[in-house]
């Protein structure tokens, strides 16, 4: 509940990031070079501080938000969609079908996923959009495994046969029969996929392989701000802080789920 109740925050601070932020992400207060938070003894209302050129942190964080948010649903539905498709295939006709998908997803495992994520980026090109396609990619590989063990597990119970019996084509067996009762492993997943894909853009952003300057982007703030880190904590603190409480919210959300959708779990 507290993961959820800190995710509900997050979307509506992104949703409203217009009217939440006092400035524009990009606007550059020139009087303003590096102020601390007006609580820290800063001038102004800065609540975050600036950073290096005058721009508001607070405002790029809340607008960052947005960002990271969108970035992690794109990326699970890409990878929760071809992770189903290719679990459904790999468990319900098995064979060489199962062996040749398995297998390539066997030798995705085997590679660091970030290396992974940062050698597609460097073929097809620094941007949001690859970024995002490459840590769909990058995390296929648990959707599509998670995906076949729930397949062949609901494949031998007598539901599946009883429909097979009264003829119901192999579509129907795959996506009406099968998938319904594979749902609860996959939402849990879906929902632990997100904060890894924020965590995975957040690092691409921050080795300058993501969203470009000047957009808004958690782990490209870091990038700009390592130069500061001894003498302007705020610029570093506070995105690195956005980072970890989104994941965090993800996370705890997701074991929540976990034990709620899991029979065995419940007390």
């Amino acid at each position: 509940m507290a993961g959820l109740l800190a995710i509900i925050v997050i979307v509506l601070a992104a949703v409203l990031a217009d009217v939440v932020a006092p400035y524009a992400p990009d606007e550059q207060i020139r009087t303003a070079l590096l102020v601390p938070p007006f609580w820290a003894g800063g001038t102004g209302s800065y609540i975050f501080g600036t950073d290096d050129i005058g721009r508001d942190i607070f405002s790029r964080i809340v607008h960052g938000a947005r960002l990271s948010l969108f970035v992690g649903l794109l990326v699970v539905t890409i990878s929760l969609a071809a992770g189903i498709f290719l679990g459904l295939l790999a468990g319900f006709f098995r064979g060489w079908v199962d062996v040749a998908i398995m297998r390539a997803m066997d030798i995705m495992l085997a590679i660091p996923s970030l290396l992974l994520a940062i050698a597609i980026v460097a073929i097809l090109g620094p941007s949001l959009t690859n970024a995002i396609l490459a840590i769909a990619i990058v995390i296929l590989p648990h959707y599509v495994r998670l995906t076949r063990a729930a397949v062949i597990t609901e494949a031998g119970k007598d539901y599946v046969m009883a429909s097979r019996v009264a003829g119901a084509s192999k579509m129907r067996l795959m996506f009406d029969t099968i998938l319904p009762n594979c749902w609860a492993p996959l939402i849990v997943q879906a929902t632990l996929g997100f904060s890894t894909a924020i965590l995975d853009a957040a690092a691409l952003g921050f080795l300058g392989l993501g969203a470009q300057p000047p957009t808004p982007e958690w782990g490209s703030m870091l990038a700009d701000a390592l130069q500061f880190v001894q003498r302007a904590w705020w610029v570093v603190t506070f995105p690195g802080l956005a980072i970890l409480v989104t994941v965090l919210a993800f996370n705890l959300m997701g074991d929540g789920l976990r034990d709620a959708l899991d029979p065995k779990m419940k007390r």
